[in-house]
């Protein structure tokens, strides 16, 4: 199999596509975190000018003190909700990178291994232990890109069970 200028140019043609679908999903993505800051300071600014009226109808310190202490409980659990919502955003739109960067690799690996296979077929009698040897460090490699992918996807897995729990304490 040799590897045409025209399986290059559809090579590229798809990259191509693959790269505008995946900006297409970051600027939808950060669309989504423009709406929810402003959403969410729209609301800081109304309750601030609620917690003014409320601070100005305080008599007593008794009351200046219950006060903050009603004010301090939402504002709690409002960041944890605006945490969790930022979390979903950024944590899907990598699920969507990850998953096609993962497909490209898949398949710049087969390309690769066919490439190598189809030269290989070609190498002179005699060469056979040449042959052994980088078909066995092909494996290797891929065998540890395939550590380091799983190794990856257990680290992102453990941050998001900390992250959860974090906001489910909160």
């Amino acid at each position: 199999m040799n590897y045409s200028a025209d399986q290059l140019i559809a090579n590229q043609k798809a990259n191509v596509e693959v790269m505008t679908g995946l900006s297409q999903k970051a600027f939808a993505s950060f669309e989504k975190l423009v709406e929810l800051n402003m959403a969410a300071t729209k609301a800081v600014v109304n309750e601030s000018f609620a917690n003014l009226q409320s601070l100005a109808a305080v008599k007593d310190v008794q009351e200046l003190v219950s006060l903050q202490s009603a004010l301090a409980k939402p504002m709690a659990a409002k960041s944890a909700s605006y945490a969790r919502h930022v979390y979903d955003i950024v944590s899907g739109t990598a699920a969507e990178f990850n998953s096609a960067f993962e497909a490209k690799a898949a398949e710049g690996k087969k390309t690769v291994a066919s490439m190598v296979e189809q030269t290989l077929k070609n190498a002179p009698a005699g060469s056979e232990a040449a042959v052994n040897v980088i078909k066995s460090a092909m494996e290797a490699s891929n065998n540890a890109v395939e550590s380091a992918q799983k190794a990856a996807k257990q680290a992102a897995q453990l941050v998001e069970t900390n992250l959860k729990a974090a906001a489910e304490a909160v």
